[in-house]
């Protein structure tokens, strides 16, 4: 094992001691995160780079001092939480970097800026979209929203030679074919419509290469690649065609952690592999066709299915996807019947089979699509459907 990976090695099993307890489950805001940026004020230089159209401060942090620039944003879309989760666990790791080879490399090497929350207006209210209902990884060519500008400007004027744009994905995705969620998927945006590959492109595809390669260890099997068709809209692909290497970290699931505590884990581990490879050039030794070989994303799993359910007299497989809705300042995960059809080809993240037996919902109630359906009875059991039992 080479010396960089025994380091990485060590960080994340370390990962403990730097995991910021104050942030947890899914709904993360503003709120959440300002008495966090005052603490860390004392370690590395934080500035306000702009307003939402709410008026809510979107904050900026710069770590170290060195030559190499890059810039990360996260919560682009307010409801992907889990990579402002992994920021903060990395921001711990880096103000007190002790003895650690990785640590101070990057904070000697690189000048690392950082948005942590570019939407805060969609952070507070869960949804993908900004106030004005505008999706801002759409807006990246008529720059029509604040923050969508507030971006742009920070890109043209700290010219970075990276950058790294953080989302979460939804449970749906597979890496591959098989019966394994994407816990972690990457994504080199398309330069054009063609998909050239040049150099600049070539250096993400290596990045990507060599972040799949250290978490493999911990993750074989679950590591995905987006397509790569091209939208001129989309903040990746217009900052890729600017030839400034630009990676998509997707945040996805991991089995029984519907709050992506563990999931927020390996985008740590992702960052700290990044900006080690970056600053030890050590993705200049790999092909770039090993991106490639890196198993593309399908949308293969439901987090529920019901498996040979008796439904209107007929033998049928039911699927169940958690709605995501925002209540009283907390997520609840809404169980909803999204298609009942005889002998579903994709894979559930909790299935239950049903033997051949009648299921109802609770009350004897037919199951039918687009509801929800939180307990269901077969025969003289009744079953809770929930994310907790996921």
């Amino acid at each position: 094992m080479e010396i960089s990976q025994q380091n990485l090695k060590s960080l994340f099993n370390n990962y403990s001691l730097y995991k910021e307890d104050k942030l947890s489950g899914r709904y993360i805001t503003s709120t959440d995160i300002e008495n966090l940026l005052v603490r860390l004020s004392v370690n590395f230089d934080i500035e306000t780079i702009g307003h939402s159209n709410n008026a809510i401060p979107i904050r900026k942090v710069i770590i170290g001092k060195g030559p190499i620039k890059i810039l990360a944003w996260s919560q682009m879309h307010g409801n992907e939480s889990t990579t402002t989760k992994a920021i903060f666990d990395l921001l711990n790791a880096l103000k007190d970097p002790s003895d650690d080879v990785i640590l101070n490399s990057i904070l000697k090497n690189i000048t690392l800026a950082i948005i942590p929350m570019l939407n805060p207006d969609g952070a507070e209210a869960y949804t993908r979209v900004n106030a004005n209902h505008i999706d801002l990884n759409r807006d990246a060519q008529d720059l029509t929203q604040i923050e969508s500008r507030v971006l742009r400007e920070e890109f043209e004027d700290f010219k970075p030679q990276y950058c790294f744009n953080l989302h979460d994905q939804r449970t749906v995705f597979s890496a591959g074919p098989k019966a394994n969620p994407a816990t972690i998927s990457f994504l080199t945006p398309s330069m054009d419509e063609i998909r050239s590959i040049k150099p600049s492109r070539i250096q993400s595809m290596k990045l990507i290469a060599t972040m799949a390669n250290d978490l493999s260890a911990y993750l074989k099997g679950n590591i995905g690649r987006y397509d790569d068709l091209y939208n001129a809209n989309c903040t990746g692909d217009t900052f890729q065609g600017g030839n400034v290497p630009t990676i998509l970290f997707e945040a996805g699931h991991y089995p029984h952690d519907y709050m992506r505590e563990e999931t927020r884990r390996y985008i740590f581990l992702a960052l700290l592999s990044g900006l080690n490879a970056v600053v030890s050039k050590s993705y200049d030794e790999v092909e770039y066709e090993a991106y490639f070989r890196i198993p593309e994303n399908e949308k293969l799993f439901y987090d529920v299915i019901l498996r040979n359910a008796v439904i209107k007299d007929e033998v049928k497989d039911v699927a169940i996807q958690f709605k995501e809705v925002l209540h009283a300042g907390k997520i609840i995960f809404e169980p909803v019947v999204v298609k009942i059809q005889h002998k579903l080809a994709e894979y559930g993240h909790r299935e239950i089979e049903c033997g051949n037996n009648k299921v109802t919902r609770e009350g004897e109630e037919e199951l039918i699509e687009n509801v929800i359906v939180d307990k269901i009875a077969i025969k003289s059991e009744i079953l809770i459907i929930n994310y907790e039992n996921n």
